[in-house]
């Protein structure tokens, strides 16, 4: 199976699945904030692994990654990825704060997990409601690195089964403030398979 096999039907069943998730995490957010939070229309792609970094910005780019393995039926990981711009918009949000510069605090570390965390159990559990499969998640874990150092982590734990990715690029307004997220799905080829078949597009 390759990236230019899966036909559009593929791409809008996956699409779905980034618009509920995306949707579930605007609610968690704004009910974590008590305010508004606004969401574009999440850009859902399938992307080879070898791609992401340039999606990112470049293998030079410095960028907070959060990551979080995947359990029970699906196997695999997922991992969230904000600009430093982005990640310091959010914790302003988030910690009710007008901080500038690119520094997080370990107060502002601490709430960027947390989010990583509420973001991806949204996502996760919308593919779980559509496929009916049992999906669980790992604790995140955060780094600050250039994006071509954060995505060794998958490479290297998993670099012999991601070969495609579920991409999905959602951008969250709060007020005058925005955060581009950049949320990456990498279940092994198995899941993906599964994924897909219980979608019925396989």
């Amino acid at each position: 199976m390759d990236v230019e096999n899966l036909n559009s039907m593929m791409l809008d069943v996956l699409g779905e699945i980034g618009n509920i998730g995306s949707g579930n995490a605007a609610t968690a957010l704004a009910s974590m904030l008590s305010k508004r939070v606004d969401m574009n229309v999440p850009k859902v792609r399938i992307l080879e692994f070898k791609d992401v970094a340039e999606v990112i910005g470049g293998e030079e780019k410095l960028v907070v990654g959060i990551y979080l393995d995947l359990n029970e039926e699906i196997k695999g990981n997922m991992m969230f990825i904000l600009d430093l711009e982005s990640a310091v918009n959010l914790t302003n949000m988030l910690l009710n704060r007008e901080k500038s510069g690119n520094q997080l605090d370990d107060m502002a570390i601490s709430a960027l997990s947390e989010v990583g965390n509420i973001l991806a159990s949204s996502y996760v559990n919308s593919l779980s409601a559509l496929t009916g499969l049992r999906i669980t998640v790992s604790v995140p874990s955060l780094a600050i690195d250039m994006a071509g150092a954060i995505l060794s982590v998958p490479a290297i734990q998993f670099g012999y089964i991601a070969d495609q990715v579920l991409f999905i690029e959602t951008i969250f307004e709060e007020d005058n403030r925005s955060v581009k997220g950049n949320l990456f799905l990498l279940p092994d080829m198995s899941s993906f398979e599964k994924i897909l078949s219980s979608l019925g597009v396989l």
